[in-house]
């Protein structure tokens, strides 16, 4: 039955992009039909790796853009913890559980206005790909008939990155439609490098040192990042900067 739900949200993506708003990517257009369809307020999707979010791929509202975007600054929130486990991380009520989970980001989405969040992972095996994040601006749970739908449209966009990257045919670049505009953060990947070989670190660290940086200063991680990249601030073996 969850496979037949999944073909069918696949089967009606194409003639859905092209009722969006005319320019609508397939993963925009699956965003769309799963927050009608679940009737939740908005919903993102974003790629991942273990070493936590990689980029935005689609949004339905600018508030899915500011979730994605804070989880992904900070390193931390429901869709770093499914995909890690690698199961539904279920947040109905954020105002009694997030700030006590997590110190950075929970403050943060709550003050966005954001009230539950349901994160569900992509992925294939142990392979990571990425996370559809459900959001509500009220707080409560899914119902039963609802989470079961959630799989099936999290399962139909594993299936549709699958089917996007495969049509690279091995290039290795990652297909256009699977990092939204102006989110792309390639400034974030080369400080990363940089801090790496800086502080003698590995990237999942130099990583962690980025984002610890950025929130302890309050600047985004793409602004602390460029400042790298510039080298107007370098990260030291010994932990100091200048």
């Amino acid at each position: 039955m969850q496979m037949d739900k999944v073909q069918r949200i696949l089967a009606d993506l194409q003639s859905t992009a092209s009722t969006v708003d005319g320019r609508a990517t397939l993963p925009e257009a699956l965003c769309a039909t799963c927050a009608t369809s679940l009737q939740v307020t908005g919903v993102g999707l974003a790629l991942m790796s273990e070493r936590g979010p990689e980029g935005l791929v689609a949004a339905t509202d600018g508030l899915a853009k500011t979730m994605e975007d804070l989880q992904f600054d900070l390193g931390e929130g429901p869709c770093v913890d499914a995909s890690a486990a690698m199961r539904p991380v279920l947040q109905p009520d954020l105002r009694k559980t997030a700030s006590a989970r997590w110190p950075a980001f929970g403050p943060a989405v709550l003050e966005a206005g954001i009230e539950a969040i349901f994160a569900f992972p992509l992925q294939v095996g142990a392979i990571r790909l990425g996370v559809l994040d459900l959001y509500r601006d009220v707080p409560g749970p899914l119902s039963s008939e609802t989470f079961r739908d959630a799989l099936s449209f999290s399962d139909a966009a594993t299936r549709l990155l699958l089917y996007l990257q495969e049509q690279m045919n091995d290039q290795g670049e990652l297909h256009p439609d699977l990092l939204l505009t102006h989110h792309n953060r390639p400034e974030v990947h080369q400080a990363t490098g940089m801090i790496a070989v800086q502080a003698a670190v590995g990237l999942a660290e130099a990583l962690l040192v980025l984002r610890a940086r950025a929130y302890s200063d309050g600047r985004s991680i793409v602004d602390l990042a460029r400042d790298v990249v510039s080298g107007n601030l370098r990260f030291e073996p010994d932990g100091e900067d200048s």
